[in-house]
């Protein structure tokens, strides 16, 4: 079966812009030079997993410190760089670690840490540098996974981790690119109800403040939202029957998205680095 008769391509029969761009959203995308984002999203995914599952059983300050280093550097040497991903990875990721671990240290029983030098005491309460430091290495711990799992959020598009789950894993194409409708379907969303709002504000409908206003305006944009969503549905439904969609047990396909030689080598060198890491630092006796 070939790849046309079920993405189809401009001016087939029964080919409609919206079937086909919900068949294969972001197909146009330029691909990205840098390393990340040239290698296969299953490769980006199982990577850090085995780094991954170890933090959640570190309890100290340095493992945790080492594989954020670590994501860190895969990340700023592999990825394109935006203000959004440097305000996300150089402000957000940091304050968050800060904030969570501060607020664990407040939680921390202070029978428990009373053996270490005082922080801060007022009154009857007590900060001391014990619970200081599992507070810290809770939010190290929750920052190094988070950045770890960065590699692939910020350098992986939906469509091309369906598409690999359904070339590599074997996932029925049925779910797959039922799937990749879906991530169609989000931001397409999105635009009609700007312009549903549009509409409304325009006609003067539902005005005012207030909570009860704002559940109103809510109330009328549900309708018209979920009219449009039939109506685009039974297009792609359409779109899908013309091309002899899920007829058949396999299908060819357009859009590759191959595991090669340098995914294996980028697994390979990552479970040996953070293994290294972890055979070093980890505290393997409690």
């Amino acid at each position: 079966m070939s790849a046309d008769a079920t993405t189809g391509r401009a001016g087939a029969p029964g080919a409609t812009p919206a079937g086909a761009a919900a068949l294969d959203p972001y197909a146009s995308d330029p691909p990205s030079r840098r390393l990340l984002f040239q290698l296969n999203p299953l490769a980006k995914l199982a990577a850090p997993v085995p780094a991954m599952i170890a933090l959640v059983f570190a309890r100290d300050l340095v493992t945790p410190l080492a594989l954020l280093a670590l994501a860190y550097a895969v990340l700023l040497v592999g990825m394109r760089w935006t203000r959004r991903s440097a305000l996300l990875l150089l402000v957000a990721l940091p304050a968050g670690i800060l904030l969570v671990g501060a607020g664990m240290s407040l939680w921390v029983d202070a029978a428990r840490a009373s053996g270490t030098p005082v922080v801060v005491q007022l009154g009857a309460w007590t900060l001391y540098a014990g619970a200081v430091q599992t507070g810290l290495a809770t939010g190290l711990r929750l920052g190094a996974i988070a950045a770890l799992a960065f590699i692939a959020g910020l350098t992986t598009t939906g469509p091309d981790l369906v598409r690999a789950t359904v070339q590599q894993l074997r996932v029925p194409y049925r779910i797959g690119y039922t799937a990749l409708a879906a991530f169609r379907f989000v931001p397409r969303f999105g635009h009609e109800l700007e312009l549903i709002r549009q509409a409304h504000r325009v006609r003067g409908a539902h005005g005012g403040r207030g909570p009860f206003a704002a559940a109103a305006r809510w109330g009328g944009y549900v309708v018209p939202l979920l009219a449009g969503a039939i109506r685009h549905a039974e297009r792609v439904a359409l779109a899908m029957d013309s091309r002899a969609f899920g007829a058949h047990r396999d299908r060819t396909e357009r859009h590759l998205v191959p595991f090669r030689r340098r995914d294996v080598v980028f697994v390979a060198l990552f479970w040996i680095v953070s293994g290294a890491i972890l055979v070093a630092l980890f505290p393997w006796t409690p």
